[in-house]
């Protein structure tokens, strides 16, 4: 999972963000959107919520942009290869159920385990296109405050397996699926799966030091429709499993949990 995007919902899910860009690539693109998602209130919490979300990105031509989905930063592309380097944000988990926009972040059943603090992060992203439609990844989050919460990185391969086009040419509709695996090294495991002598003391968890490695893997289906040039309708499903030692850590009450989401964007 990406925890280090500024809209906290995006740490949850494989968004499809081929709908943040335009057709028309030459200018600046503004785009908006909206929808709801579902997932855990935290990973490995047996529960599902739903919110709603806000997609915000402004992608400039000379390769800047702003999004709540990819952070402030720079992208480019060369060849079959893609990159960007942005600041973003990972957001906090709270022990404590709650509600609104930040409800996905925290849940009753970790009582006494304290607050983990979110975190500003650097996102470094290179992607590589061996066919069309066929892109692998490699991403990281490198804590820049906070860095008791540990770096991340993430695998992964996706793969265009539909694809619609009108009687102009244009795209409407495609489907994608994707795969992803996620390693953390040992601060980050024991911030989000580890429990500590004095939060043992606390709660009725058992201590618990996990080492570092692959936490979690996610396979997901994507669905885009182009409505016309400016408008979008995506969704997502997926499932998320938790491995390693993050999978025996006591504060996960099940391995396996279902996402999913459906958003409309605008493009001008």
């Amino acid at each position: 999972m990406q925890h280090s995007t500024v809209l906290a919902l995006a740490g949850l899910l494989c968004f499809p963000l081929s709908a943040l860009a335009a057709d028309d690539t030459s200018g600046n693109v503004l785009t908006v959107g909206a929808g709801v998602a579902a997932g855990s209130p935290y990973a490995g919490d047996d529960s599902i919520r739903a919110m709603p979300i806000v997609v915000l990105d402004y992608s400039m031509a000379n390769g800047f942009f702003a999004s709540t989905m990819r952070g402030l930063g720079y992208g480019g592309q060369a060849g079959p290869f893609s990159y960007s380097v942005a600041l973003g944000y990972r957001g906090e988990r709270d022990d404590h159920r709650r509600k609104g926009l930040r409800g996905l972040a925290g849940s009753d059943y970790l009582k006494g385990m304290g607050k983990v603090e979110g975190n500003a992060s650097a996102l470094l992203n290179l992607s590589y296109s061996p066919l069309p439609g066929v892109q692998l990844s490699v991403a990281s989050d490198i804590p820049l405050t906070h860095r008791e919460n540990g770096a991340t990185v993430q695998f992964g391969a996706s793969g265009q397996v539909y694809s619609r086009k009108d009687s102009r040419g244009v795209p409407q509709d495609s489907i994608s699926l994707g795969l992803q695996a996620g390693w953390g090294e040992k601060k980050y495991l024991q911030t989000m799966y580890g429990v500590t002598q004095a939060q043992a003391a606390r709660t009725a968890f058992r201590q618990y030091t996990p080492k570092g490695g692959f936490y979690e893997a996610q396979a997901s289906v994507s669905w885009e429709h182009r409505i016309d040039a400016r408008w979008s309708l995506n969704s997502v499903l997926g499932v998320e499993r938790r491995l390693g030692d993050a999978a025996n850590s006591p504060i996960v009450q099940r391995k396996h949990a279902p996402m999913g989401a459906v958003y409309a964007t605008y493009s001008y």
